[in-house]
């Protein structure tokens, strides 16, 4: 699947990854630009496209994966990420994607099943149902995008560490891993996966999650950048 998406003018490529590096926590950051890191990144972005290039992407993901890794060091699973009131909600929440809004995946409810795998005891599929069936919090929390914008929304669904805990998943393996109905994958580490913010999301704004947004199920993880907060999740 083509990743390639139009460029967004106005964005300048070397500004966007210095604003990612000021995202990491201070310990981190200081690490990372220890390690040269984040000047590596900074040439690496230097003159490409903030759009189209695959440098860039690989750019940011070195900054997230350092920040991944120093995050499992330093990390306090009582921080939590501001909440907004109702009244801060970006409405309408926008669209980001590497494809268009009308390009979202299809996918019918009747058939979803969420796949499991990996170091759980129990592999077997969800069913859309069942995944509503789940308790459910709400919060209003930012997501910060990569590309420079950030917006506030108000989403609703199961802590990730509670469907954790549901499956028997082994919480000392590093990582876990998502794929998407679109063909996008992601994994976050253990420990953010089991922080109290991180989100198996259903609705938005009160609503069940729009194709736009991720249905059936997205990701939301506070803590983390957008691109780490996957949409349309068929597997974990």
């Amino acid at each position: 699947m083509s990743r390639s998406r139009s460029s967004v003018p106005g964005i300048d490529a070397e500004l966007l990854a210095k604003d990612a590096v000021k995202l990491l926590p201070e310990p981190t950051r200081r690490a990372f630009l220890r390690a040269g890191a984040g000047a590596g990144a900074l040439a690496f972005l230097t003159g490409c496209d903030i759009i189209d290039g695959p440098s860039v992407e690989n750019a940011l993901r070195t900054v997230s994966r350092f920040n991944d890794r120093m995050q499992a060091r330093l990390f306090n699973p009582n921080r939590l990420a501001p909440t907004y009131p109702e009244a801060a909600i970006t409405r309408p929440f926008p669209f980001n994607a590497y494809y268009r809004e009308e390009n979202a995946p299809d996918i019918d409810e009747d058939d979803y099943k969420l796949l499991i795998d990996g170091l759980v005891d129990d592999k077997r599929p969800w069913t859309l149902d069942r995944l509503y069936a789940l308790p459910q919090e709400t919060q209003i929390t930012r997501l910060v995008c990569v590309e420079g914008w950030s917006a506030v929304g108000k989403w609703t669904g199961t802590p990730l560490r509670e469907f954790l805990r549901r499956i028997g998943a082994d919480t000392r393996a590093k990582y876990v891993h998502f794929t998407c109905a679109e063909g996008y994958s992601s994994s976050i580490d253990m420990a953010t996966a089991l922080h109290p913010q991180t989100q198996m999301t259903f609705k938005y704004d009160g609503e069940v999650l729009p194709p736009k947004y991720g249905f059936p199920m997205r990701l939301r993880i506070p803590t983390k950048l957008g691109f780490k907060n996957p949409k349309h999740v068929i597997g974990l």
